[in-house]
């Protein structure tokens, strides 16, 4: 066909249907594409803590999600010692590829609040327990932001249910992982039946 770039001439001469028309055309969008940055390699999923002693609680989180086969990364973040680091790492995280961010503190307990504030991506709070109010202080910190600035919030040190809310949340738009919750659920009853075979006659 006369005037036709030869790399998009779909002739039958021309050797096959997908070698002339598909691959040519892909190799012609990329050359004229800006290169898009690669977030293949982010977990989906942000794990914040306010120090290192939180660890031995946040780690349910990041167990819960291994077991969706979800990938996740840990950081030590401080709202209160370490302010401008979790404003970088709350503002960048959506352009990183994270998808969830589960934020657990103590006492005081802002962290998941003021992180939520710096980004649109969903955060999850979990209240770590205390010396002084065993939690409760933790608790109502996160629990009670103001109208604009949702946390959700799961119960004292149930690091482990942020982990399967995180999974859920990403499952909206992964039929794998919707598969895998529907699995688990169905596990979760068996075993709630199973235990009507251990009570005593």
């Amino acid at each position: 066909m006369p005037g036709l770039d030869p790399r998009f001439d779909c002739s039958p001469e021309r050797m096959t249907f997908a070698q002339t028309c598909f691959l040519p055309f892909t190799q012609f969008l990329r050359s004229i594409s800006p290169p898009m940055k690669d977030t293949s390699s982010t977990p989906p999923v942000g794990i914040l803590m306010g120090s290192d002693s939180d660890w031995p609680t946040m780690k349910a989180a990041a167990d819960a999600l291994g077991e969706f086969g979800i990938a996740s990364e840990a950081r030590v973040i401080s709202a209160h010692r370490t302010p401008k680091d979790l404003e970088q790492y709350a503002s960048s995280a959506a352009g990183r590829g994270v998808r969830v961010i589960i934020a657990g503190a103590g006492g005081a307990a802002h962290l998941p609040g003021v992180t939520a504030a710096l980004t649109t991506l969903p955060v999850i709070g979990v209240p770590i327990e205390s010396k002084s109010l065993k939690g409760l202080d933790s608790l109502l910190s996160i629990v009670q932001m103001p109208p604009g600035v949702p946390v959700a919030t799961v119960g004292i040190g149930a690091a482990r249910n942020a982990g399967i809310l995180a999974a859920q949340i990403l499952a909206v738009a992964d039929e794998r992982l919707q598969t895998e919750l529907v699995r688990f659920k169905e596990k979760l009853a068996e075993e709630s039946r199973a235990k009507n075979q251990r009570l005593a006659p």
